[in-house]
């Protein structure tokens, strides 16, 4: 089984969220699993390991009534093989993504995985295409590549990572950017919209999500986006597979973050000295009150509305609050605020710290992420690994993965409405359930979930399986 894996960042080469760490982690455990699947990303301006990089050919790739300048790389890396297309125009910048020309960048893109195919000896089986940087990459296939010999049976998936980011431009870059005349825009025309995620939703012969709750939520116009209509007529080829972490770089018994390791059978004696290592740094009190972290991009959709509608309360109950992260200038200062209001009891450092993230993981009791949605969330997970018990609202990946400790099974404590009411209540047992005996039982439960990529190659592997002998 030949796939070729697209997308917009990969780890560690190139990295801005979730789909990063599914890129890098996903295609290893699948070569693992005896499946070719190679990775294809754009050669950024500040990507890492330039220095491994070799050059293999360059050619042009049609960008609506031009042709554009692509470099081919290539890079092995934990058994992966990884292409880096290349042109300086519209790469060799700061950052990912965020540009005026965005759509022009990945169409671009989409259209050059394609053409690099011509300069390699790899014919993937399954093209998997990611979010809607890559989206186009079926789309291209099934209206320009389809009737030649090398593309005829190459089948796709599309993955959807977050159906909030579509690519939504207006009808004019379809055909002077995207190359795509009158004749077949309705195929991305939604809405009044050039929308590049309905193009590969219409197009891609299986569509999947990255957990099986949200497989199912973004029928709802409440998790859509405006998307439900045609993922109810598509609903037949999509499908949700819960991600994974990695559990070698996510090892609190090799972390060299943390100031003591430790693993299931240790942890009462290490994360005592971790939590004490992460109070010191945030200057906290030293008084064994439960710890509850966040590690969090600072934005609406992560439920921060209710946490600052608890907060004072959390605080009253005794809990100890540590949140990192960046994002709305609103949700920072109010953070800023409450640390300067609770000296003691709240830590808070406004930006990301790899190693500092990786420490609260450790020096924490119990990890809190009430989101709104989240299409699978892996910081849940994180914490699991570490030992910190979750708190989580029953939605997306949360779902799928933390199962509450009511009935003495679960490995963390959720909420189903979203209400602060009802999430002031999830913090209240998880705080009560801190004091207990069984406190430590949850933890090493917590601590003992096989969250590994292992699982769920196998599942994408069959996945393609499938689609493979579609027809």
């Amino acid at each position: 089984m030949n796939v070729l894996f697209c997308a917009s960042e990969a780890t560690p080469f190139a990295k801005s969220g979730g789909l990063g760490d599914v890129a890098g982690a996903l295609p290893k455990a699948l070569v693992k699993d005896g499946v070719d699947c190679r990775v294809v990303l754009p050669l950024y301006g500040d990507l890492k390991f330039r220095n491994e990089l070799n050059y293999v050919t360059n050619f042009s790739v049609p960008v609506g009534w031009r042709s554009q300048y692509c470099g081919l790389f290539t890079a092995v890396r934990d058994g992966v093989t990884f292409y880096f297309l290349d042109n300086e125009y519209y790469f060799k910048r700061s950052g990912l993504y965020g540009f005026y020309d965005d759509g022009e960048r990945f169409a671009f893109f989409s259209r050059a995985c394609l053409e690099m195919l011509f300069y390699t000896d790899f014919v993937p089986d399954v093209i998997n295409c990611n979010d809607w940087q890559t989206a186009l990459t079926s789309v291209y296939l099934n209206l320009y590549y389809r009737h030649l010999d090398k593309f005829s049976r190459i089948k796709t998936v599309f993955t959807i990572h977050n159906i909030q980011y579509q690519g939504k431009y207006g009808l004019d870059i379809l055909e002077d950017t995207c190359g795509i005349g009158n004749r077949d825009a309705h195929i991305l025309e939604y809405d009044g919209c050039a929308n590049f995620m309905k193009g590969a939703i219409e197009t891609a012969d299986k569509i999947s999500t990255v957990s099986p709750t949200y497989a199912q939520e973004i029928l709802d116009p409440w998790f859509s986006h405006g998307l439900d209509g045609l993922l109810r007529q598509k609903q037949y080829k999509l499908c949700g597979i819960l991600n994974g972490i990695d559990m070698v770089v996510n090892d609190p018994a090799t972390d060299p973050a943390l100031a003591a390791n430790y693993d299931v059978n240790t942890v009462q004696d290490g994360k005592p000295i971790c939590k004490k290592a992460m109070l010191e740094q945030f200057g906290m009190d030293q008084d064994g009150s439960p710890v509850m972290g966040m590690v969090t991009r600072l934005v609406g959709h992560k439920g921060l509305d209710l946490v600052r509608s608890v907060a004072e309360g959390l605080l009253q109950q005794g809990i100890q609050l540590v949140i990192l992260g960046s994002g709305e200038h609103g949700y920072e200062a109010f953070f800023n605020d409450l640390a300067y209001r609770h000296p003691g009891r709240v830590g808070v450092y406004i930006g990301f710290n790899a190693t500092l993230a990786q420490q609260i993981y450790a020096g924490s009791d119990i990890f809190l992420m009430p989101s709104k949605s989240e299409p699978c969330g892996l910081s849940q997970m994180v914490a699991c690994r570490y030992g910190a018990v979750p708190v989580v609202r029953e939605t997306g990946g949360l779902k799928d993965s933390i199962k509450d400790s009511g009935d003495g099974q679960g490995n963390g404590f959720t909420f189903a409405n979203y209400s602060a009411h009802d999430l002031y209540q999830a913090c209240w047992r998880a705080k009560e359930g801190y004091w207990q005996e069984g406190w430590m039982t949850l933890v090493k439960r917590a601590m003992s979930c096989d969250f590994s990529w292992d699982v769920s190659a196998k599942s994408y592997a069959q996945m393609y399986e499938q689609v493979v002998n579609l027809w």
